[in-house]
């Protein structure tokens, strides 16, 4: 007799909504390590990353030919690429909340927007 196993037996445990959300515009990698030269902009976002995460904030980043889902779900940032259209990218997120389009925040800006100000 064969086993049935449920599909609902493997329902993923971490489940915390992102308090940081960045969807970026095309890249050929987020690090900006690619290529023949580096990308400070990406350098810097990938440090600040770090330490959002370090202060235990949980950062998602997404793009948009490998997480279409994630631009797709959210209604306001899709909202901001059909009128912007790329021009809009990168957006970031901050708790649900869009908080800045067109390029990429500061720490200071994210910490600004977080629910207990984490300045």
């Amino acid at each position: 007799m064969a086993t049935d196993i449920s599909l609902f037996d493997n329902i993923p445990t971490n489940t915390r909504q992102a308090d940081v959300e960045f969807f970026d515009p095309p890249l050929c990698c987020p690090t900006g390590l690619c290529g023949p030269t580096l990308d400070q902009t990406l350098l810097d976002v990938n440090e600040m990353i770090l330490t959002l995460q370090a202060e235990d904030l949980h950062v998602e980043r997404y793009q948009m030919t490998s997480h279409a889902s994630a631009f797709l779900g959210n209604a306001e940032v899709m909202k901001l690429v059909r009128e912007q259209r790329l021009a809009a990218l990168p957006i970031t997120v901050v708790e649900g909340k869009v908080i800045k389009i067109g390029s990429y925040p500061t720490l200071n800006e994210i910490k600004m927007n977080l629910n207990g100000n984490q300045q």
